[in-house]
């Protein structure tokens, strides 16, 4: 006699994929039905759903979650639930690396989002300019912060203005320190996959006294169609491991600091005890 095979099981992020999708087609969902389409608990499904509230991603309501207000987009939200552990360890560490009273320009992605809602944490305080609304949401939760946001040309996939206007607008400040993400890291550079977003990251590189790359060891490799810079422009990189392969070659011929993120560390105040050992 074969037994019938009850539905496949999905993966912790394939399921906040899947509920993530949902809310594309209609605009409330409930937990016992996300539960039973998924053959897990309700306490599952409500783990999952405060997660992604937690990320901005939906808003949780009654029994259920809704749709996030405008402001969150697609193509972040995906990325949002890749590393999501890394891209925290990597922000909180590049947060250990900025003092109060520091002037600081912060580009759009989910690496320095996460460094953004460090800084708030830690009510750090400091002058951040930035493209990014979400950065400029999260960040300017905190008291101690002074948030000075972009004017621009609006993308929704990416919750940023780009172009000309805000470009200008980036130049006319000199700051101590850029934070900038990255599509992707290999010997031919730094690169950028987002259509705009080279220019502005070129634009707060040039207004940085330092540079300072927050990219996690995925993106390692990888070459997209903008260059933003070339290896040994890049400063300072933070990670979550060591470049290795043709990258790591790249690196070592160059000057760039590597700082490496610690694994254990888990606010930005842990991290700058462990640099201190």
């Amino acid at each position: 006699m074969v037994e019938a095979l009850g539905p496949k099981r999905l993966k912790k992020a394939d399921r906040r994929r899947q509920i993530l999708l949902e809310l594309r087609l209609k605009p409330h969902v409930r937990v016992s039905d996300l539960a039973a389409q998924f053959s897990v608990t309700t306490e599952t499904v409500r783990r999952d759903m405060e997660e992604l509230g937690d990320a901005g991603l939906l808003n949780r309501a009654h029994g259920g979650a809704s749709a996030a207000t405008p402001g969150s987009h697609l193509d972040m939200d995906q990325r949002r639930l890749e590393r999501i552990a890394e891209r925290k360890r990597i922000g909180r560490f590049a947060a250990s690396l900025v003092s109060d009273g520091d002037t600081v320009m912060i580009d759009a992605g989910t690496t320095t989002m996460e460094f953004a809602r460090a800084l708030a944490f830690e009510e750090r305080r400091v002058t951040a300019i930035t493209n990014s609304l979400q950065v400029a949401m999260v960040l300017g939760q905190s008291s101690a912060a002074h948030v000075r946001l972009a004017p621009g040309k609006y993308m929704q996939q990416e919750a940023a203005v780009i172009g000309t206007e805000a470009c200008e607008y980036l130049s006319g400040y000199n700051v101590d320190a850029c934070f900038v993400g990255a599509a992707g890291l290999s010997e031919a550079g730094v690169t950028e996959a987002v259509h705009g977003f080279d220019a502005i990251k070129r634009t707060m590189l040039r207004q940085g006294a330092a540079r300072r790359f927050l990219i996690d060891s995925s993106k390692f490799g990888r070459t997209h169609l903008s260059r933003v810079a070339t290896c040994d422009e890049i400063g300072t990189l933070v990670t979550d491991a060591l470049p290795d392969g043709a990258l790591g070659k790249a690196i070592r011929d160059t000057s760039i600091e590597i700082l490496v993120s610690p694994a254990g560390a888990v606010w930005a105040g842990e991290v700058r005890a462990a640099r201190s050992r």
